[in-house]
Formats: structure tokens, sequence, C-alpha cells
């Protein structure tokens, strides 16, 4: 009997295999995307890049299937890339130096730390239950992961820039007032001293190359001539230094242009290679209205452009394929043999504790 109930299960098991190898994802898809070299030593993406993304586009799928952000052929797939255990078994970062490697050569040179750490490539794999689909989902998430991950580093910088302007902002107008005020006190000061010049000018004598200002304790000893001049000096100063947080001013006033027709668009899509394109049409249409002439405008929309295509070059330029994905079967006869040794298992340690129980019961000594 025991034989039997042994053959059955495994048919049944077998059965289960081939139905799970059937109706299951036993095709598997993957697609090797380069890490460019940007520089002798800098890559499109280094570990810290990488880790953060991988903990940050799985909220990002979320947020788009939420909000309804997908086609509607992707969606499914969309909620499969929204659990971060996906992004860490299905997309794996090629390293430079494998671990193995760098067992063998420790101790060699302290350079290997950094050597280990360099991604040259990452592998992608999607599953799915037939060959055409498993290429279509692993496309999407390539696609995913560079509109993805440009939105991700565009809205950081947004968001770096808002919050770097507001704090500036403040600072700036609070030092453009005290310096006014000072300004117009060291203006008060210089008219006294020059009414009192014109009553007494024989206190005219001067001591020009002392180094002082009018600031000085001492400073009202000295004779009026050498208060003039250093309360002027003190003024000039002054005017230099509220000519200078005026320059600040127009800077942040350029940024302020800029974000207040960026922020709006970050909130109507979540592709960043679409956002950076319309992100440069804002900085172009900027630059063209801006006097040439005004540098320090300028030198704020190009630092804006550098860090826009730094993101673009590094999620196209910098995350290419040398060849098209490829799509594998997983094996029928791997499922249906895993089915088969899966239940025969089961069956053969519920026979053995089956038969064991009875010969306790058997012996007398059942309770």
């Amino acid at each position: 009997d025991s034989w039997k109930k042994l053959l059955i299960a495994s048919a049944f098991g077998a059965a289960l295999g081939w139905i799970g190898w059937f109706f299951g994802d036993n095709y598997s898809a993957e697609f090797v995307l380069q890490n460019t070299k940007l520089s002798n030593s800098e890559y499109a993406f280094d570990l810290i890049a990488w880790k953060t993304l991988q903990k940050s586009l799985p909220s990002l799928a979320v947020q788009a299937v939420e909000e309804n952000r997908v086609p509607e052929n992707e969606a499914s797939f969309y909620r499969v890339m929204s659990s971060e255990r996906w992004w860490q078994k299905n997309i794996t970062p090629n390293y430079l130096i494998s671990k193995s490697d760098s067992k063998d050569l420790a101790g060699i040179s302290k350079d290997l730390d950094s050597t280990s750490t360099t991604i040259l490539s990452f592998t992608l794999v999607a599953n799915a239950p037939s060959k055409q689909k498993s290429l279509e989902n692993v496309l999407i998430a390539s696609r995913f992961l560079r509109s993805g991950g440009a939105y991700l580093q565009i809205r950081t910088l947004l968001s770096g820039y808002e919050g770097e302007m507001t704090k500036a902002k403040a600072e700036t107008d609070q030092r453009m007032n005290v310096t006014q005020i000072e300004i117009g006190y060291l203006s008060e000061r210089l008219k006294a001293l020059e009414e009192l010049n014109r009553r007494f000018p024989g206190n005219s004598a001067s001591s020009i190359n002392q180094q002082i200002t009018s600031n000085d304790n001492g400073g009202k000893y000295l004779p009026l001539a050498t208060q003039i001049i250093a309360a002027n000096t003190d003024i000039n100063e002054g005017k230099e230094k509220l000519s200078r947080l005026k320059r600040v001013a127009e800077q942040l006033s350029m940024q302020n242009f800029f974000l207040v027709q960026a922020l709006p668009l970050q909130d109507k899509t979540l592709d960043g290679l679409v956002l950076v394109k319309q992100l440069l049409e804002i900085e172009a249409s900027l630059r063209a209205k801006t006097d040439k002439n005004l540098l320090n405008e300028l030198a704020v929309l190009d630092n804006l452009r550098a860090q826009l295509l730094g993101i673009e070059f590094r999620f196209t330029k910098g995350l290419e394929s040398n060849a098209p994905p490829v799509s594998v079967s997983k094996g029928m006869v791997q499922s249906v043999f895993g089915g088969l040794a899966a239940v025969f298992f089961i069956m053969l340690l519920f026979l053995l504790c089956q038969r064991r129980v009875w010969l306790y019961a058997k012996s007398g000594n059942a309770i």
C-alpha cells in the first residue's frame, strides 16, 4: 500500500509542477545596461547613488499606480516594481572586482577599497508567462529606471534650490537692511563732522597715514579731518557691501523666476527625461530674456543648465545597452521534477510518521 501511495503522490506532484510551469512566470528576460564612464575616475553611478535609487524607486512606482500615471497595460508590472525586494532581487550591479577577487587581492593595494565598489553595469531580470511579455517587462523596468531615477534627482535638485533660496533670501534681506541702517548712521555722523570742521577750521590737521576707523574708541580724539576720512571710508565700504548684496539678491531673483515655472511641472509628470527637457526650455527662455551684461544672472542660469544636462546625460548616455534583451525559458522538466520530488518527500515523511504512531499504539503504550 505504501509504494502505491508514494507513486500516486509523485504523479500528483509532477502534475502540480507542470501546472505551475504552464501558468507561472516560466520565461525570464535579461537586459544589461552599461554604467558609462564620465571621466578618468568617475562613472555615471556610484554605489551610494544606486542604493539611493534602489530605496526610492519602489515608492515612486506606488505613486505612479495610485495617481494612475502609467499606461493601462503596464499597471500590473508597476505594482510588481513597487516592492523594494523586487529591486534587490531583479536588478544586480556588476562590480569591477567581484567579492571573490577582493578576497584574493586583499592587502595588495589600498586602491582596491574604492575599485571593489565601482559598478561596471546593471543586469535587469524580469519574469513572465510568455517570452514576449518577459521582454516587455524588462524594457518597462529599464525605462522606469531611467525616467524614474531622473525624476527623483530633479525633484531633489528643485527642492534643494527652493530651500537654499528661501534661507539665502531671508539672510540677504536682513544683511541689506542692517547695512542700509549702518550707512544711514555713518552719513549722519559724517554731516556732523563736516559741520564741526567748518566751525573749527583750525582743527583740520590730520594724520592720514594712521590706520583707524570712525568706530575706534579713540577716534573722537583725532583731528576732524582724520575722522571725516574714516567716516567716508566706512560709508564707501558699506555701499560696496550693499552693492554685493544686491547682486546676490538679483541671483536669487533669477532662481525664483526659474522655480516659479519649474515647480508646477514636477507635479504634472513623473517622467524625469520629459521633465528635464521642459526645464531646459525654461532655462533657455530665461537666458534669451536676460541682458548679456548681467553676468550674475547668467552665472545662475549656467549652473542650472550644467546640473540639468548632467542629470539628462546620466540617465540616457550613462545607462546604455550594447545588446537587446534576451529571454529564455526556465524549463518545464525542472518544474515537473521539482514538484514530483517535493510531494514525494512530503508523502514519505507522512507515511513514516504514520507507521511510527501505529507501532507505538500497537505496543500498548498509547494513551
